[in-house]
């Protein structure tokens, strides 16, 4: 390497380090960042972190030549997650303690009032809301799932928060209602719809592994009216089922027969069904079903019987 080169480079790791010395100032001297309600000011922060430090768990990953100012960018990091923990363990209790997540429906409530448009964003990006719901129910994901995927099951993707609120708004979920999402995965959706509407809820997964994480979950927050059942949807009993949920969990054949079994059970009453994703498109062609509004894979689509 050249003496120029050097310089050069010496010059852009001192910019470097004045820049993120001065980064980290403005963190350290904003104590409002560590107030509970400054959540998404403080996970914008945690990305910004990462974006300027890079993995802090490798001593290779860093962009900063001076060790000094990684351990504060660290000791920053640390602080920031401890009072999410706080707020995440507040939010806990608060469900436990009078069966009613009021601390959790204000935080959706006020995310929700900062999107002008009356319809969530479609896609399925996740925001802050995603952060809260998954520090609070603090889901174990298994290492290894304990059943071989066949080629008409989809890949478990949890859905943004914004789109079960949507569906719940959607169908005028009520206490009275009966929830079944049918490939549930880890099971946040019924969790969380059975927290915000105190309606019955059930996941039904063929992967047994999520069933124990999401079981651990509803036992841990004492939610009585959720059930998780390990089973094939095809063979699983919706007879008591009033709005049925598919986020794209299968495909083919697999998806055929479900929607059969429920144009058995919407001859027996009215049923809604919602969907997202790309199997939108498959229910939306079954002509025993009405759409409310017109058919987005990218939204929550809400199909009534007929």
């Amino acid at each position: 390497m050249s003496t120029a080169t050097s310089v050069v480079s010496r010059a852009s790791e001192v910019k470097c380090d004045h820049d993120l010395h001065a980064f980290l100032c403005g963190l350290e001297a904003d104590s409002s960042l560590f107030e509970p309600e400054q959540l998404r000011e403080r996970l914008i922060a945690l990305d910004d972190l990462d974006a300027g430090f890079g993995g802090f768990d490798s001593e290779n990953s860093t962009r900063c030549a001076d060790s000094r100012i990684h351990q504060r960018a660290k000791a920053i990091r640390t602080r920031l997650e401890a009072a999410n923990a706080d707020l995440y363990q507040s939010v806990r209790s608060d469900v436990v303690r009078d069966g009613q997540p009021r601390t959790l429906l204000q935080w959706l409530q006020d995310a929700a009032s900062q999107n002008k448009s009356k319809s969530p964003l479609p896609g399925l990006g996740f925001d802050c809301r995603d952060e809260l719901v998954s520090g609070v129910l603090q889901l174990r994901e298994p290492s290894e799932p304990n059943l071989q995927r066949s080629p008409e099951m989809a890949p478990y993707q949890p859905t943004p928060v914004r789109h079960i609120l949507h569906l719940i708004a959607a169908t005028a979920l009520a206490e009275d209602d009966v929830f079944v999402d049918l490939g549930s995965g880890l099971g946040h959706v019924p969790l969380l719809v059975s927290m915000v509407t105190g309606a019955e809820s059930l996941g039904i997964e063929v992967q047994a592994a999520y069933i124990a994480s999401a079981r651990e979950c509803a036992q841990s927050l004492h939610l009585s009216r959720v059930r998780f059942i390990p089973q094939d949807a095809r063979e699983a009993d919706l007879s008591s089922g009033t709005v049925f949920y598919l986020y794209s969990p299968f495909n083919g054949s697999i998806l055929t027969d479900v929607l059969s079994a429920l144009r058995m059970e919407s001859r027996r009453r009215s049923i809604k069904i919602c969907s997202l994703g790309p199997c939108t498109r498959t229910v939306a062609n079954e002509a025993w079903l009405k759409a409310s509004a017109l058919p987005d894979t990218g939204r929550i689509t809400v199909f009534d019987s007929q």
